[in-house]
């Protein structure tokens, strides 16, 4: 065998030993860029704790929304948190909105009746919902314990009601009246009239959907 001839062999198996290490290194090259492309973004994934909406604009499950929901506070016994803790009628007494509607079941006495009942849903009107009622008429309302009782009864519904429900929904409330909401893309009416601002809210005992008008019962 000449010299040449020997050369040409020592070359073609060095050849073939870097061949593999090269390969090999190229794989772990794109195996580590194909990870770091691949891993999920988690500050993008996280909703906001006043709308529940993602990043990219989706709706986080069970969350609260609508526009009010901005303006609940992000921490404390106000908080959609904080209020998860409590039941329905302390929950509301610790959120300043709902202040009017606080006084109005203390004066009907329904304070530990809605504390205490389970798995409700209360249509929750703001103050500004109470203010729409002309000052005389909310003043005597105020000062009738049976006529309050029924008006405030209205807004209770015995049964845990989701956001999918109120698509097309038909509810009987604690007064015995029924009740109806409609609507979508968590855009909801109840009776027609009174638009949902703050949906979905979690207390201890029950679901609070806050609404911008007071619903009156069936005469």
């Amino acid at each position: 065998m000449n010299a040449l001839h020997l050369r040409r062999l020592a070359v073609a198996v060095s050849a073939a030993a870097v061949l593999p290490l090269a390969l090999t290194s190229c794989s772990s090259s794109d195996s580590k860029d194909s990870a770091a492309g691949s891993a999920p973004d988690k500050a993008g994934s996280a909703s906001s704790p006043a709308t529940g909406a993602s990043a990219d604009g989706s709706m986080a499950p069970d969350a609260p929304f609508g526009p009010a929901c901005s303006s609940v506070p992000e921490n404390g016994a106000g908080s959609f948190d904080g209020m998860a803790q409590d039941p329905v009628a302390t929950a509301a007494s610790n959120n300043p909105d709902l202040a009017t509607l606080v006084t109005a079941v203390k004066a009907a006495g329904l304070v530990d009746t809605l504390n205490s009942a389970e798995n409700i849903t209360v249509f929750a009107p703001t103050n500004e919902a109470f203010a729409k009622v002309p000052k005389a008429a909310l003043e005597k309302l105020l000062a009738n314990k049976e006529e309050l009782t029924k008006v405030l009864t209205y807004h209770v519904v015995g049964q845990k009601i989701a956001p999918k429900q109120l698509s097309n929904g038909s509810f009987t409330t604690l007064e015995k009246g029924k009740l109806t909401t409609s609507g979508s893309d968590m855009t909801y009416t109840v009776n027609d009239s009174a638009k949902i601002v703050c949906g979905n809210v979690r207390t201890a005992n029950a679901t609070v959907y806050i609404v911008d008008s007071v619903l009156m019962p069936p005469q």
